[in-house]
């Protein structure tokens, strides 16, 4: 496993001398010179990001392109896709170009389904191959997802070197096989990287910079409890919490509680509080959720890459309930991981009772120091500067792409 500024330093001091932003300048006159005058319509220095389906492949593909973009230099980006992603959503929010290919997922497909997916691969690789000839781009980076595999398999059939990013303890199918041809692979957790060896990097999982503003908050009564499945709400959490509300509703008084439900368990919930007479704002969805971090004392959350980084940025102590259906149990290993580094509790779905749920609670209410334990904990593991390691990464390879197409070059 490589740290997150050993390679890059060494090739800094080896190939140009320069340091902190020197490097970042002197790389985009170098790709500018080198490789993107030389091919004709060409306008920027261009790095192409794959990958999509989720928020917790979104988020950070949208980071990564501000990061990139802000480093100056007659910088562009693309994004790629797929039309079935929040990427279709949130990409163009975002301001960014988006390119879509035809594609869909294999794990866990069977029979007829698997057949015709299998059949969409030759299209996807069309599709794939157009968008490198319309862009051009210098670098491909892959945060997971459908589109990730096709894009940077012809990515590196064509020669532009690949940056995956695997935001999860558990390293996901796509990850897995594109991992044999990255060039570099930056991970969410140390045991990701530790899997992969030295072409791995631990550099975090980017969240926004308004996670980390949130102060230190000692907790007192009434605790601030934030309940929260996502934005699509989590139906075992809601549920669980109904069924739980007489045994929390007899310690009400030492209770502050903010719970987004979703669309769908939203009466459920509201009702459940009303009823008890319990002071809840209870809403489908909330919005501004850094200032929501910054509030709590505690957090009941599900365990996806983002929300554990943005939990760790806040510094926040959390109950985890993982997602039981996520792939390759994903959610349980980054549950697994925050509770082994002392950020946390676990609560798997299989364990999840009205009872269970109402000790870890009450427990951490009776200790407040222990809430404070894991608050401190779950902030060692921030990583602040994510987004600025991986572009640091991607600058890297592609540079040495650059220097070593150079007539009479030495490889690195």
């Amino acid at each position: 496993m490589r740290t997150a500024n050993g390679d890059f330093a060494s090739l800094q001091t080896a190939k140009n001398g320069a340091t902190g932003a020197g490097w970042s300048n002197f790389f985009s006159r170098q790709v500018e010179k080198d490789f993107v005058r030389n091919d004709e319509g060409n306008e920027g220095v261009k790095l192409l990001i794959a990958g999509g389906g989720t928020g917790g492949h979104v988020f950070p593909a949208i980071a990564i392109a501000k990061e990139w973009l802000s480093r100056g230099g007659g910088r562009e980006v693309v994004l790629v896709g797929t039309q079935r992603g929040l990427e279709m959503k949130l990409v163009p929010q975002a301001g960014l170009p988006l390119e879509t290919l035809r594609v869909a997922g294999l794990k866990g497909k069977r029979g007829a389904m698997l057949l015709k997916n299998l059949a969409m691969l030759a299209p996807a690789m069309r599709d794939a191959a157009n968008v490198l000839r319309r862009h051009k781009p210098v670098a491909a980076f892959g945060v997971g997802g459908y589109a990730a595999g096709p894009m940077l398999l012809a990515a590196w059939l064509n020669g532009v070197p690949n940056v995956i990013f695997e935001p999860n303890a558990e390293p996901g199918f796509t990850n897995r096989i594109l991992a044999r041809i990255a060039k570099r692979i930056t991970t969410g957790y140390e045991v990701a990287a530790r899997g992969w060896g030295d072409k791995a990097i631990l550099t975090g999982c980017p969240v926004r910079a308004e996670f980390f503003a949130a102060p230190v908050r000692k907790p007192e009564r009434p605790f601030h409890l934030l309940v929260t499945g996502g934005s699509q709400g989590a139906l075992p959490i809601n549920r669980t919490f109904v069924d739980a509300m007489d045994r929390l509703a007899t310690r009400k008084n030492e209770l502050s509680v903010v719970h987004q439900t979703g669309e769908r368990d939203y009466n459920a919930v509201r009702v459940a509080y009303a009823r008890r007479e319990f002071a809840a704002e209870v809403a489908p969805f909330l919005m501004n959720m850094p200032d929501r971090f910054a509030w709590a004392d505690l957090i009941v959350c599900r365990a996806g890459a983002t929300t554990a980084a943005e939990l760790a940025a806040a510094g926040r102590a959390a109950i985890f309930i993982p997602f039981a259906a996520a792939t390759d149990s994903h959610q349980l290993r980054n549950a697994q991981e925050m509770a082994r580094a002392g950020a946390g509790r676990v609560i798997s779905e299989p364990e999840l009772t009205p009872e269970r749920l109402s000790q870890e609670i009450f427990s951490l209410l009776d200790e407040p120091g222990k809430i404070e334990e894991l608050s401190r904990s779950a902030r060692r593991l921030a990583q602040p500067h994510a987004a600025r390691d991986i572009v640091n990464q991607i600058e890297e390879v592609a540079l040495t792409r650059v220097l070593t197409e150079q007539p009479g070059a030495v490889s690195s």
